[in-house]
């Protein structure tokens, strides 16, 4: 089950990040170019419920690194379906769609089909490139 949580996601920003803030003007969910614009060049820290679940780095591309907090990073890709993104990932080849959109915590990512978890909201967000703990570490 937490194989369907990754993300990015996908592209959660954090709303202290200066400008960011203006990519998110438009209400309704962010999706394709207005999600690679947001989201591009940048790695955002997950949480679900206040604690720290994930991060994603966002490469030119629509390529992504997501790693579980703690755990190894795993490359992929996004791409738009509708009015959501979703994102495949090596390790796991099925889309795993998410629709993204602005609240006052900052921008929410919520899984296509549950609605009983709480959304994943970006905290903070970096131009520097995640930490990679495996599995190409040293390679």
């Amino acid at each position: 089950m937490m194989r369907a949580f990754k993300m990015v996601a996908v592209g959660v920003i954090a709303l202290a990040t200066g400008g960011a803030a203006a990519a998110f003007a438009a209400d309704g969910p962010l999706v394709d170019q207005a999600f690679a614009d947001a989201t591009t060049g940048r790695t955002f820290f997950y949480s679900r419920a206040g604690q720290a679940f994930g991060a994603e780095q966002y490469l030119p591309g629509r390529k992504v690194i997501w790693a579980f907090t703690g755990d190894d990073c795993q490359k992929g890709y996004w791409y738009p379906q509708g009015s959501e993104i979703c994102f495949v990932y090596d390790d796991e080849p099925g889309p795993q769609c998410w629709t993204f959109e602005k609240t006052p915590d900052g921008l929410t990512g919520r899984y296509r089909g549950d609605s009983e978890n709480a959304p994943l909201i970006a905290k903070r967000s970096s131009p520097e490139p995640m930490a990679c703990l495996g599995p190409d570490v040293g390679v």
